[in-house]
């Protein structure tokens, strides 16, 4: 039995073989790895998406924090870049008192970027009142001021002595300052 495969129809064949053996090989070899390898890429990517969102909103909520904060404490801000004046803290708060005197203004150290200064008062007042009236004014004047421990209070007569040193902190001008960095714009 002879069986009777024209030349033709035989190149065909051949062909075809070839072919199918050779889009199996390219799809092995080439295109099965570079498709497991553009998967795992796509995992990597996901999750780099995935992570870049989390840290932008956790960015802008930072933000929308430290504007809040910005706009509420602006006085505050503002207060930590001037500079002390005592004659004009002197003319501030001279109301709570029958008289105010400061004396030893001196840099007493730097903690972290702020200059802190010393300042040594003594003053006399009518009733305690008024000192706790101009510590409420201390709080919300243009200077960030502690008042230190211990306050001596003596009586003198109808008059109370009293004598307490503060420490004034302001920022240093070479570090921290919201003022420079403006100026430098």
């Amino acid at each position: 039995m002879k069986i009777n495969i024209s030349r033709h129809y035989l190149y065909i064949l051949l062909i075809s073989i070839f072919l199918f053996a050779f889009v199996l090989v390219f799809s092995f070899g080439l295109l099965i790895p570079e498709g497991k390898k553009y998967r795992e890429k796509r995992v990597e990517v996901k999750k780099a998406t995935q992570e870049l969102m989390k840290y932008q909103n956790f960015h802008d909520e930072t933000l929308d924090t430290l504007k809040n904060l910005q706009s509420e404490n602006r006085h505050i801000i503002a207060a930590f870049d001037a500079t002390f004046n005592p004659y004009r803290f002197e003319k501030q708060h001279k109301s709570y008192f029958s008289s105010l005197k400061l004396s030893k203004i001196s840099r007493d150290s730097d903690e972290d970027g702020f200059a802190v200064y010393e300042v040594n008062t003594t003053s006399k007042i009518s009733s305690p009142t008024n000192f706790y009236d101009f510590l409420d004014a201390v709080n919300k004047s243009d200077y960030i001021i502690g008042v230190n421990f211990p306050i001596n209070f003596v009586r003198d007569g109808e008059m109370i002595k009293s004598s307490f040193t503060m420490k004034v902190y302001a920022n240093n001008s070479d570090k921290n300052s919201t003022a420079s960095s403006l100026e430098a714009k």
